[in-house]
């Protein structure tokens, strides 16, 4: 698109190898739907002029990546309630001025769970992980669904240990944690409904590994796994084989980058034309 004084822009800044499939995805969107604005990418380091930037430059909205999702907080005008929890915001709309947060992480591992007809409530739910992505998605499952009991399962004890205190105080029901091993890991699958899995593990260049063993699978589970590249994770093959239903990672990229696009536009997102340019890019 070429870009003229009518043209309101986007952007996405951070590390440039977290945010490749960005413009594609949401330039097809916004021509698809005929919008004036176009969606740029930046390396940045020093935040601070960055925003400013977003502020003089008028953009309409910004993608934030790592290293900034969580650095950007202290330079924005308001962060919805569960991106603040969350502790992370990688969406800012510019509302004629004000800076606003979210975090489509974990909307978009929820809208994914949703859209593949994963009924949460009352469900005793696993995550594996403590990172951002756990964190995302925990937060943004637990608000939305009053599930039984949520447990969280990581290598990183602290980590694991402080996410769990703070969806303890959030949530209605009981959050436990422990150190992942495989007995706890056994003993937590034996009983859960659902499987969340957040960490790198089976992601490329090392698709065959999994942290969980295919023996502990079972029907009826659903099994939920991060990882979008490859498409198809050893843990979903493995789960796909032992009768669980499974969601892909990819579906989780799809749906968040639709929020983005909603947020911005105030428009439907377009999933077709959106999905079509991930599974090209990805495939």
């Amino acid at each position: 698109m070429p870009i003229d004084a009518k043209t309101r822009v986007c952007a996405v800044i951070g590390n440039p190898v977290e945010h490749s499939l960005s413009p594609a995805i949401h330039n097809a969107a916004f021509e698809k739907e005929g919008l004036p604005i176009c969606y740029v990418a930046f390396r940045v380091e020093d935040l601070a002029p960055a925003v400013a930037g977003i502020r003089a430059l008028n953009l309409l909205g910004v993608s934030v990546t790592i290293p900034h999702k969580v650095a950007v907080m202290a330079y924005l005008d308001e962060i919805e309630e569960t991106a603040r929890q969350i502790g992370s915001v990688n969406t800012i709309l510019n509302r004629q001025g004000r800076l606003i947060g979210y975090n489509s992480d974990g909307m978009g591992a929820l809208r994914a769970l949703q859209e593949a007809g994963i009924e949460l409530s009352g469900k005793r739910i696993v995550v594996l992980g403590s990172g951002g992505a756990a964190r995302a998605i925990a937060f943004s499952i637990g608000k939305a669904a009053p599930l039984s009991a949520m447990t969280l399962l990581s290598v990183e004890p602290e980590p694991c240990k402080r996410l769990a205190e703070d969806l303890a105080k959030a949530l209605p029901f009981p959050v436990r944690w422990f150190e992942h091993t495989e007995e706890s890991l056994a003993r937590c699958l034996k009983e859960a409904d659902g499987i969340i899995h957040c960490t790198p593990v089976g992601m490329n260049p090392h698709p065959d590994a999994t942290l969980v063993p295919a023996s502990l699978l079972r029907a009826g589970q659903f099994v939920f796994d991060a990882v979008y590249t490859p498409l198809k994770t050893r843990l979903l093959r493995e789960a796909e084989s032992a009768g669980c239903r499974i969601v892909p990672g990819v579906e989780m990229f799809l749906y968040q980058a639709a929020f983005q696009f909603e947020c911005w536009t105030g428009r439907r997102a377009p999933l077709d034309v959106m999905r079509k340019v991930v599974m090209e890019c990805l495939s």
